[in-house]
C-alpha cells in the first residue's frame, strides 16, 4: 500500500493521523480549456478517506475547487456514469497507464497520482475525449446483428454451447478506449480502427445470424485502417480491464481475411 502523504491546515475532513495531522492525496492532473488551446498541469491536495478511488478525487476538487496552494480554480472536467466498470466513459491515463478511473484505488496508486486524458482522442476539455472514432469504427466492421423489420422474428438460431462460451468473452467488451490507447499503431498519422473492432468482428462473423454480414466484415478489414495495419505490439491485452483475448482475435481475423482476399484473387 501506497503510504498517503500528510499536511496541516488546509482541511477539517478527511482522516487524520494519532499526531493530528490531516491525511492528503497528491494529484498531477492535466488541464486544457478547450479542443484547441495548450495543455497545463495543475496540483491538488484532497483530504484522504479510506477506499478513495480517483473518481473521489475528482469530486472533491469539483466541490472545493482551490489547487494545491489554496489558489481557486475552475472545476475539473470529465465524464463518469455507472462507476462500476461497466459503462467505460471514465478512462484516463492514471500514472502512465489507460485504465478506469472508477476502479483506481487510491490505496494502490504510487503519490503523487498524474492523472492525463487518453492521448488517441481529441481533448474536448481537461479529461473528457471525443471517443468518436471508436464508434465510427464498429460501423465499418458491422458490429451489431441485422433485424429486417420491427416485427418479431423469433429468437433465431442458438450458438453451440462450446462457441456461446468464448463468444461471452468477446461480447464483454465496453468500448473503454483502453486498448486502442494503448496500441502504438492508434494515433493521428494512422487510420486503424484498433483492436477492439477486429474482436468485435470476429464475434459477429461467428453468430448464426449475424454470419449474414460476414463478407463486409472481412472486406472493411482489407481496407485503409485494416487489420494489416497491426504491428502485433499486443498492448491491447495488456491493459483491457475485463481480460479479452484480444491478440486471439486478431490472429484468427488476420486467418479469415486471408482466406477471404484469396478466395476474391481465385474468383478473377
Amino acid at each position: 500500500m501506497t503510504e498517503v502523504a500528510t499536511q496541516q491546515g488546509q482541511s477539517t475532513t478527511g482522516q487524520t493521523e494519532s499526531n493530528g495531522q490531516q491525511k492528503f492525496v497528491h494529484l498531477k492532473i492535466q488541464r486544457q480549456d478547450g479542443p484547441e488551446t495548450a495543455a497545463y498541469m495543475q496540483d491538488f491536495a484532497i483530504p484522504y478517506t479510506p477506499g478513495m478511488n480517483v473518481i473521489s478525487c475528482l469530486m472533491e476538487i469539483r466541490s472545493n475547487p482551490v489547487d494545491e496552494n489554496g489558489r481557486p480554480v475552475t472545476p475539473v472536467i470529465w465524464e463518469m456514469n455507472c462507476l462500476e466498470e461497466v459503462c467505460g466513459i471514465c478512462t484516463m491515463n492514471i500514472n502512465g497507464k489507460p485504465r478506469q478511473a472508477c476502479t483506481a484505488l487510491v490505496d494502490k496508486l504510487e503519490q503523487p497520482i498524474e492523472i492525463k486524458p487518453m492521448r488517441t482522442f481529441p481533448v474536448i476539455r481537461d479529461l473528457m475525449v471525443d471517443r468518436g472514432r471508436m464508434f465510427e469504427a464498429l460501423k465499418r466492421v458491422k458490429a451489431w446483428i441485422p433485424i429486417d423489420g420491427t416485427y418479431n422474428l423469433g429468437s433465431g438460431p442458438r450458438m453451440a454451447e462450446k462457441d456461446r462460451q468464448w463468444a461471452y468473452e468477446l461480447s464483454r467488451c465496453f468500448t473503454c478506449g483502453a486498448c486502442v490507447e494503448a496500441c502504438p499503431n492508434v494515433n493521428d498519422r494512422t487510420s486503424f480502427i484498433g483492436p477492439f473492432a477486429l474482436s468485435q468482428a470476429r464475434l459477429f462473423n461467428e453468430h448464426p445470424t449475424g454470419k449474414m454480414n460476414r463478407e463486409d466484415r472481412l472486406d472493411a478489414l482489407m481496407g485503409e485502417g485494416g487489420i494489416h495495419e497491426c504491428g502485433n505490439a499486443q498492448n491491447c491485452v495488456e491493459v483491457c480491464p475485463k481480460g479479452i483475448p484480444l491478440t486471439t482475435s486478431i490472429a484468427a481475423m488476420n486467418r479469415q481475411v486471408t482466406y477471404h482476399a484469396m478466395g476474391a484473387w481465385l474468383k478473377r
